[in-house]
């Protein structure tokens, strides 16, 4: 601006995003090639905190099965070893995870469900 130009009273920018549901909230998805900040999902870090937590307890022998671990934390037996099977993801998409640069593909919901042993096939379904 020059001097003695008016200063504008309002000013307008246009954002272009969209908004989606993402593990039952809402969340703002930028377009294509826009730079996403990085965002660790909370709720698949507590799940991957909680697999490793019980996996050390069921090692240490401080619960002998799944399903005494399952009955001491007040949780379905069903959900532990749902659970204890991210223990299983490759290192490389732990990481990921942990940095909060995980896909859209990889959410709570969809780790849970049965996945490939084999960490190649892990990160072909996942990235």
């Amino acid at each position: 601006m020059t001097r003695g130009a008016p200063i504008p009273e309002t000013v307008t920018l246009h954002v272009p995003f969209r908004v989606v549901k993402r593990g039952g909230r809402k969340e703002m998805q930028m377009p294509d090639g826009a730079m996403q900040p990085r965002r660790t999902d909370s709720t698949l870090l507590k799940a991957l905190a909680r697999a490793f937590r019980w996996k050390r307890m069921l090692e240490s022998g401080e619960y002998a099965t799944i399903g005494d671990l399952a009955q001491s934390e007040g949780i379905a037996h069903s959900y532990t070893t749902r659970v204890l099977r991210l223990t299983l993801l490759a290192p490389d998409i732990l990481e990921t995870i942990l940095e909060g640069k995980q896909g859209p593909k990889v959410t709570l919901a969809r780790v849970l469900e049965q996945f490939p042993s084999e960490w190649s096939a892990q990160e072909s379904q996942f990235c």
